[in-house]
């Protein structure tokens, strides 16, 4: 599925899937045995959190959480508002928070941080991709699957303006598109 907006495609379906296959047999490996938690951040991280929860070999358990820190912008504003909270209790628990990409890691840092006050054994962070040019916070990523410059990203689960998610690559948007 080719879309007029898409400037390039960077990540293919097959590459989405390969990653998924072995940060899940890495998760796997290193939570065997314990109580894990996967909390994924509403609304990117379903297609990435769908396929890789697939890959992982031990039993998770699935909760979410829904954040703002755009608003209608595409520039985070840094102010995080938490929209939909976990609905479990997550003391003594592993948490692992799937996320579609990090930008600034702002909203990641205090979603941490956050997170801590709930009395979780741990708490990691998997992110499909990664855009460290725009990195203000340094947040410590256990499993990172792409590095991706610093353009506007759509697809596989990632919108501009609620359009695209339903990409199965990941792509840049045409500039065009969102400087109307």
């Amino acid at each position: 599925m080719i879309v007029n907006d898409v400037k390039e495609i960077l990540i293919g379906k097959e590459e989405l899937n390969a990653k998924c296959r072995e940060l899940g047999a890495m998760i796997s490996k290193d939570y065997a045995g314990r109580d894990l938690v996967l909390v994924g951040i509403l609304k990117g991280s379903v297609v990435f959190m769908t396929d890789l929860m697939k890959e992982i070999t031990i039993p998770v358990m699935l909760d979410f959480m829904a954040v703002s820190s755009y608003g209608a912008d595409t520039k985070s504003s840094g102010v995080v508002k938490i929209i939909k909270d976990l609905d479990m209790d997550v003391e003594g628990k592993s948490i692992l928070i799937v996320e579609d990409i990090i930008d600034t890691g702002l909203t990641l840092g205090y979603l941490v941080e956050y997170l801590r006050a709930r009395k979780a054994s741990s708490i990691e962070i998997v992110c499909l991709l990664d855009k460290k040019e725009r990195r203000k916070v340094e947040i410590p990523v256990k499993y990172r699957g792409f590095d991706v410059p610093d353009e506007f990203i759509i697809g596989y689960g990632i919108d501009y303006a609620e359009r695209y998610r339903n990409l199965p690559y990941v792509a840049s948007l045409k500039e065009e598109v969102y400087t109307k």
